[in-house]
C-alpha cells in the first residue's frame, strides 16, 4: 500500500532525528559557496530551522524531505508526462553506462553538496572528483537531438512537473508544521549545547591567547 504524504514526511523527520545525535560541529574550513538547496528553503522555514542552525543540520533534513517531493513527482511524471518520462529513462540509461558515478548512493547529509573542497588560490588540486566524473561522462554518447516540436512539448511537460513539485512542496510544508516542536526540541538538545561549548572555548582562547606559564620565562 502506498504511504500517505503525511507518513512519508513523518518517517523522514524520524530518520533525521535518529541521525541528529551523531552531529558534531565541523572543524575544517567552511565552504564559501552557499547551498542552493537550503538557502531560503520554505521547507526549512516550515520546520523552524532558521539561519542560526548549522548548515549540516539543515541539509540533512532538507535532503530527506526533498526525496519525499522527488518521489511524488516521479510517480506523477510516470503517470502523466510520457515525453518527460522517456527523456528521464534515456538519461538514466546513459548515467548507468558511466564508469564513475561519485554522486550516487550518498547519505542524505552529503547528497547535493559539491564533490570537492573549495579551491585555494595558488594551490591547484592534482585532481578532483568532479573532474574525474566529467572525464567518465565524456566517453558516453550524448542523447539524440530533439526536434523543435519535441523540445516545445518537453518544455511544457517540464513546466507541469515543476508545478506539481511546488504543489507537493507546499503540502510538505503544511505537514511539517505539526513536527516543529519535536524538531526544535531536538536542536535544543543536541545542537545548541555543542554550539555554546564551541563559542565558550573560542572566548577562552581569545581571552588567553598564550600559555600563562610562558610569562615565567624558560625553566632553568
Amino acid at each position: 500500500m502506498e504511504r500517505s504524504l503525511e507518513t512519508q514526511v513523518s518517517q523522514a523527520v524520524d530518520a533525521w532525528l535518529r541521525w541528529l545525535p551523531r552531529w558534531e560541529p565541523a572543524t575544517h574550513r567552511g565552504r564559501l559557496a552557499v547551498c542552493r538547496r537550503c538557502l531560503g528553503s520554505p521547507i526549512l522555514s516550515a520546520a523552524g530551522l532558521g539561519g542560526d542552525v548549522p548548515h549540516a543540520v539543515q541539509h540533512g533534513l532538507s535532503t530527506r524531505l526533498k526525496t519525499v517531493v522527488d518521489h511524488a513527482v516521479a510517480e506523477y511524471t510516470a503517470r502523466n508526462l510520457p515525453l518527460l518520462q522517456s527523456e528521464l529513462d534515456q538519461q538514466a540509461t546513459r548515467n548507468r553506462a558511466r564508469s564513475y558515478r561519485p554522486t550516487e548512493d550518498l547519505e542524505p547529509e552529503y547528497d547535493g553538496l559539491p564533490l570537492d573542497p573549495d579551491p585555494i588560490p595558488g594551490a591547484p588540486f592534482l585532481f578532483t572528483l568532479a573532474g574525474m566524473a566529467a572525464d567518465a561522462d565524456a566517453g558516453i554518447p550524448a542523447l539524440p537531438p530533439l526536434s523543435d516540436e519535441a523540445k516545445a512539448a518537453l518544455r511544457h511537460e517540464v513546466a507541469l512537473a515543476d508545478d506539481y513539485a511546488n504543489l507537493i512542496g507546499r503540502e510538505v510544508c503544511q505537514v511539517l508544521l505539526h513536527h516543529r516542536i519535536r524538531i526544535q526540541a531536538a536542536v535544543a538538545k543536541y545542537v545548541e549545547p555543542q554550539i555554546t561549548a564551541m563559542l565558550e572555548e573560542l572566548t577562552r582562547s581569545l581571552d588567553v591567547p598564550f600559555d600563562p606559564r610562558d610569562l615565567d620565562g624558560p625553566t632553568p
